[in-house]
């Protein structure tokens, strides 16, 4: 059973075949019989886990996990306390409403490292920072409730899954989780998950179906 970190780039496939010749995770990472624990978009750069046990990547990655991911997003305009009110009492998107959320304003992260390309400067226009946390796993949910509080996201990075995050991962770069640490976290407070019987014998290798989308 093993647990992978992944700081993944801005403009990466998250996934490790590129059919028309863009980045992919293959680009950055040998990880033969791991896979992805949720998704994470092309425009989106961050944290992505990968394991072999079926059981954890369905405990991190599926809808409603208790493992919250936490993103640090770059937006255009002037976030304050009162613009991001409606996304901590919740608001409702195209699919449906959003659960209330964490939400606050922070400064622009400390060593950061820089986006290529970097982001459009416009001296007119002012930006800021904020902080969100979700534990859903819709569509590029995160741009979807910054734009409904008019706050379109420019820089989209997931800061943490539950208690792992980039810190001290530089970009492109990737660490292996101790056995010890993962099943500690993994195992705390589960509930039996459901298993898939192929042949009358039980699975529990990691899918290799695409995860739910993530931001």
């Amino acid at each position: 059973m093993q647990l992978v970190l992944f700081n993944k780039p801005f403009q990466v496939l998250p996934q490790f075949t590129s059919p028309d010749g863009r980045r992919s995770l293959a680009d950055y990472l040998s990880l033969p019989g791991l896979y992805p624990a949720g998704r994470l978009d092309y425009d989106s750069e961050g944290l992505m886990l990968f394991t072999d046990f079926g059981p954890w990547q369905a405990r991190i990655s599926q809808p409603g996990s208790p493992l919250a991911k936490r993103y640090r997003v770059q937006v255009e305009g002037d976030p304050t306390d009162e613009a991001l009110e409606p996304l901590r009492r919740g608001l409702m998107l195209n699919d449906g409403p959003a659960r209330p959320t964490p939400a606050r304003v922070i400064p622009e992260p400390v060593g950061l490292w820089p986006r290529d390309p970097p982001i459009r400067s416009r001296k007119a226009i002012p930006t800021g920072w904020i902080e969100l946390e979700l534990n859903e796993g819709r569509n590029r949910q995160v741009r979807r409730m910054t734009a409904a509080v008019g706050l379109p996201t420019l820089r989209l990075i997931r800061w943490a899954v539950g208690p792992w995050t980039v810190e001290g991962l530089g970009l492109g770069q990737s660490r292996a989780v101790s056995r010890t640490e993962a099943e500690a976290v993994l195992s705390a407070g589960r509930r039996e998950l459901p298993t898939v019987r192929t042949s009358g014998r039980r699975s529990r290798s990691a899918s290799r179906a695409r995860g739910p989308v993530r931001n």
